[in-house]
């Protein structure tokens, strides 16, 4: 069974303000964001082969600065949505597999800070409950509002997690409802995890370090900074 990671990096950055080029490769120590998080998977014994979906005006740039990495066997050009870009990225994890089962692990290109137990702990998931769907621990009280604000409900947090990623599923599970979504009118959802649900699967979350955040604004960007060059220091 091949274990495939799909790295989907086709956002324009819209929220990251002060950045001359999409959040993805704005680099730290001289090496871009998406450079780090593929490193990741490239690194990890368990994973076959990676694809890298991007925003296509950087296509050539995202060849080049992955060159280096053996497992990359396809850079692709994404689709106008999230969701239309795993697609095309599983697609192209189908033609790897080559009609041998598969594990798929999609990932964002901008959530660098993941470990190899997160990897590991996914893949051990759907081959023991189907899929894993990547958590990390709330942290802080969560509260849920109406339209005008007012607070409605305190959640408690011992069953709160919040949502990350990886999000890894059998290829041939997640590719079968993108397909049928896409015929159905309804491919539409935030995220696969959130389709599959959609269709009645039992979604089953894989606990990991509240570390694993994604660079969506200039902020993020700074904490992830710090603790990319801890790391590197350590």
């Amino acid at each position: 069974m091949k274990n495939i990671a799909l790295i989907f990096a086709g956002g324009h950055g819209t929220r990251m303000t002060m950045a001359d080029r999409p959040k993805q490769f704005l680099e730290i120590d001289n090496k871009a964001i998406l450079c780090y998080t593929v490193e990741h998977f490239e690194k990890h014994a368990l994973i076959d082969g990676i694809v890298v979906v991007t925003t296509g005006a950087w296509l050539d740039y995202t060849k080049n600065i992955l060159k280096d990495y053996k497992k990359v066997f396809a850079i692709i050009p994404g689709g106008d949505t999230a969701l239309n870009s795993q697609y095309l990225g599983l697609q192209e994890a189908e033609k790897f597999a080559n009609g041998e089962s598969a594990i798929v692990l999609i990932h964002d290109g901008v959530r660098p800070l993941i470990d190899e137990d997160i990897i590991t702990n996914c893949i051990k998931s759907v081959k023991e409950k189907g899929n894993g769907i990547t958590t990390a621990p709330a942290i802080e009280t969560i509260i849920q509002v109406d339209d005008s604000g007012n607070i409605v409900e305190t959640l408690d947090r011992q069953y709160c997690q919040l949502a990350r990623a990886p999000q890894a599923f059998y290829l041939k599970d997640i590719l079968s409802l993108h397909n049928k979504s896409l015929e159905e009118g309804t491919h539409n959802f935030i995220d696969s995890a959130s389709m599959m649900r959609y269709y009645g699967y039992k979604l089953n979350s894989v606990l990991g370090s509240a570390d694993n955040i994604k660079v969506t604004t200039i902020t993020d960007y700074y904490i992830c900074e710090a603790m990319l060059l801890k790391r590197k220091n350590k």
